[in-house]
Parts: structure tokens; sequence; C-alpha cells
């Protein structure tokens, strides 16, 4: 009976009038709201796909527009003047844009739609950027104010084409043109806000927007969308009765955004809800770009590292579809997010990890296919994992970890030298032992002699690994070090294993292991 009194959640619902007048389930944002219609005129945020971002953007819409009804009850309801009304051209890519005349429909389509909203006509019907201009000068004519301007995933045409460049740099250039309505038109503007996954440097596209301000990473808005641990902890307690909530924050919680609290993807949230809370990939599943792949697989990357990588700030400020950077495309697609922030004099650095053991089990599972040549061999290879070190088998670990090595499909990375490359095969190793569920993996853990090539635990026992490619040298590098000190005073066993490999062979040539507690 209690869950019955219980909102609805609404999942895939991006229209704050249906959320707020069919009493949906609704994470009170105006107080966000509210600070960036007051306190900037031309507004950019970059969040992950699936994060509440065109929900924000309909909220901001309804606000301008003076519905002052749907929004009693929350913050903003006392502190807006709901007489002072705006008109509102509201403009969402989607729909087939794999071309320049796709995406050149899609402009006049959605401008034709705000042109039967606001009941304005538009004489220029051959050039998008014409009827743009056209649209905001007579809107502003017939109401007598200024125009507000909301654009979603202003990105969507340049990041659906990523897998072919020419398409994606004329579409780059559509939208320059398009947005460039805005430079010329600012005395018929209230305010523009966009938002989209990717931060592409305003000179590539937002050119002569100067006054466009980046709020992506202002510790105001860091909860600007997502969920807090405090919304998980009051609203979403109800429908979360019996369930472990450091297990969920272990799972789904993580993004930093440089505000005070990290959030959590609201999509994952109110999908483990609505599966009777059941822990799985949610967000995860809803697409993962093979550009990405395609991006590591063309670099020495060593996936380990993204547990703990260090970039500088102007990394995470921009994105060239000329010049693509894993760390930057990551980061901004929301596979990694910033653990920690350190200030150098007048510089910045940011080190990145996986926000979440959803997203960083995902990841590696999904780029193990991409090692792997046969798929049925990867559940084998993960499975035996798990069974041999939950129970220290180490003297058959070894044909798992062979066999684990004999399935990747070499003929899949472009580097001609990967047999060589010691990362190489500890991201293949990585990827497995994070990809097969393992809830505590460190790798390049720091020890006051060295660091460990990668840490392993479950339940009381921890291994630690050392790699090697064409040395007989990594067991003892161990003992040499005395890696395991530092988990003898946490754990009931400690195994160190030596893994070496033969160049030529590409597989194991040496495993060696050792008990020290």
């Amino acid at each position: 009976m209690k869950q019955q009194r219980l909102k609805r959640l609404p999942i895939g619902i991006s229209t704050f009038r249906k959320i707020r007048e069919a009493d949906y389930l609704y994470i009170d944002k105006t107080k966000e709201a509210y600070n960036l219609i007051t306190n900037h005129a031309y507004a950019f945020l970059s969040r992950p796909r699936r994060f509440g971002k065109s929900l924000f953007l309909d909220t901001l819409k309804e606000i301008f527009e003076g519905n002052k009804k749907l929004f009693e009850g929350l913050y903003i309801y006392n502190k807006w003047d709901w007489e002072d009304k705006y008109p509102v051209v509201k403009i969402s890519f989607s729909g087939d844009m794999r071309s320049p005349e796709g995406l050149k429909d899609t402009i006049f389509g959605v401008l034709k739609s705000n042109q039967e909203d606001l009941e304005v006509e538009c004489d220029t019907l051959n050039s998008y950027t014409n009827c743009f201009r056209e649209l905001l000068k007579k809107t502003y004519e017939k109401y007598q104010k200024r125009v507000v301007i909301l654009i979603d995933e202003y990105d969507k045409a340049m990041l659906d084409n990523l897998d072919q460049m020419k398409v994606a740099e004329q579409n780059r250039e559509i939208l320059r043109a398009f947005y460039g309505v805005m430079k010329d038109n600012d005395q018929y503007i209230k305010f523009v806000f966009l938002t989209g996954v990717s931060k592409f440097a305003k000179a590539n596209i937002f050119s002569g927007l100067n006054n466009l301000r980046d709020i992506t990473l202002l510790p105001q808005f860091g909860t600007i969308c997502g969920y807090t641990q405090n919304d998980i902890e009051t609203t979403f307690l109800p429908y979360l009765e019996g369930v472990d909530l450091e297990r969920v924050k272990m799972w789904y919680n993580g993004y930093n955004f440089l505000g005070s609290q990290r959030v959590y993807n609201p999509f994952d949230i109110l999908l483990f809800i609505d599966t009777n809370c059941t822990f799985d990939n949610y967000w995860f599943n809803t697409g993962t770009p093979s550009f990405l792949v395609k991006l590591f697989q063309s670099k020495n990357y060593n996936l380990a590292n993204f547990e703990n990588l260090k970039v500088d700030k102007s990394i995470l400020n921009s994105f060239d579809i000329n010049q693509l950077n894993l760390e930057t495309v990551m980061f901004q697609s929301g596979y990694l997010t910033i653990k920690e922030e350190i200030r150098r004099r007048n510089r910045i650095e940011y080190i990145l990890t996986y926000p979440n053991f959803e997203t960083k089990m995902s990841f590696n599972d999904y780029l193990i296919n991409y090692f792997v040549e046969n798929h049925q061999k990867k559940l084998m290879v993960k499975n035996g994992l798990i069974d041999m070190l939950e129970v220290a088998d180490l003297k058959n670990l070894e044909q798992v970890i062979k066999s684990l090595f004999a399935s990747i499909a070499y003929n899949n990375f472009t580097n001609n030298y990967i047999e060589n490359y010691e990362g190489f095969y500890a991201s293949v190793f990585y990827a497995y032992f994070a990809g097969a569920g393992f809830d505590k993996i460190i790798a390049e853990d720091a020890t006051s002699s060295g660091r460990i090539d990668l840490s392993v635990f479950i339940d009381d026992k921890v291994y630690i690994f050392e790699f090697k490619v064409d040395s007989k040298r990594a067991l003892e590098q161990i003992k040499e070090k005395n890696y395991h000190q530092q988990y003898l005073s946490d754990y009931n066993e400690i195994y160190i294993l030596g893994v070496e490999f033969d160049s030529k062979e590409r597989n194991v040539v040496t495993y060696e292991w050792e008990r020290v507690l």
C-alpha cells in the first residue's frame, strides 16, 4: 500500500509541465535556475548524456513564459516576477543529421515550429540564417519583449558524425553560421542558454559570442543537473526501503563538477528503482560511442592509468573534432570525472578517475569486446578469474591468464609495436578484472619504494601483480621493493604474482607466485 502512495517516477520525461501537472516526482532545480537567469545573459552548460539537461532547459522555458502555477511549492515561486513574461525560441536538435542536408532540414523544421508557436512568419525560406534572424526580429516586434533562446544538444550534429569527419566538419560550419546570428542580433535577445555534451572551443563554433559564459565547472552550478546524496537520503528514501545505500552510492554516485557535492546520474537512479532496485548498468547501456574505442586503439593508452589520470585544465575545456583527445572525450561524455583539483602557482591541474563502479566496470567490459575475438571465451575468462581468486587457486589461475591473452585480436590495434608495450598487457589485465566486476582494483598504487602495477582485492585477500615484457624480474621486483608491506595489517591473505610476457609469442612465458601472508 505504501508503494502506491509514492509519486510516479519521471522516466524518459523531459517536459516540466507534464511532470508537474501529472504529479510526477520532481527534484527542485529552480534555485539553480534562478541563480542562472539573474546572473547571466549568455550561458553554456556541458553535461553527459541522460543527465537531465533537457528537463532543466524546459524548466527555464516555463519560467520565462511566466507559468507561475507550475512552480507552486518550489524555490523560485515567491522570488520571480511572473508578470514579466518573455517569448521563447526553443531549439532542440534531433532526427537525421548524418548529412549537411539533413542538418539544414532539421534547422528549418525547428524554425518553422517556433514560428507556429510564436505566431510569427518568416518571409525568407531559402536561408536558415536569414530565417533565424527574421524570427528574432519579428518576435521582438510582435511581443515588444526581447527573446529568450534555449538550445538543447547544440553539438549533436557533430558528435553523431565523428565516424565521418568530413560531414562533421561541414555540420560544424553550418552551426557556426547559425549560432553566429545571435551575435549580430543582441538587441533582440534577453537570454541565451545552450546545453550539450562537448565543450567546443569558442573560436571553432561560437565565433563572436565573447560574452558566452561557460558554467560547466562553476561550483555554484555543480548540482544543476543530477541527484545529490541528500536527495537519495530524503526524497528517494521511501523508494529505497531495505536497499543498501552505500552500495547504491558506490554504483551510481561520483560525478564531480566542482560543486560542494558529487551527483548521481538521474537516469541510473530512476531505472534502478523502476527495476525493483536491481543493480545494473542502466546509463552505460543507453549507448557508448564507437569513436571512443577508435581513439583507444590508435594510441598506447594504459587503461589502468584512468584510475588516476593527471591532466591540465585546458584539456577539459576544449573539444576539437580535428584533434580528438581521449581524455577530453571521456571526461565530457561522462566516463571520467574529477577526482581532485591541484593548484600549482598560477596553474590548475585535475586528477581524473572513473565516476563510479557502473562506469568503471561497464567501460572496461565494453573494451574487452575489442580485445578478444571469441566473446564466449571472454565470459569463461571472467568467470575463471573470479573462481580462482575467490579460493586463491593460483596454480590454475595461470591457465586462465594464458587463455585470456591467447584470445586477444592484436590486429584490432594499429600500433605495430604493441607487443613490446607493457602498458598494453596491463590494460588488458585491468580491463578483464574491472569488467568482471571486482569492486576494488588499484592500478599504479604508490609505495615508498615504487609503484605496484596492479592490486586486486577480493574478500579478505589481496593479490599484487607485476608485469614485464621480455624480462624475468617481475616477482623479484615485488620482493625487493616490499610492495606487500602496506597491506599487512588489513588483510588475512596476501599473494604476489609476477607475470612476464614474450613479445614474439604475445603471451605469458613466466608466471610465478608466492603467498607472503
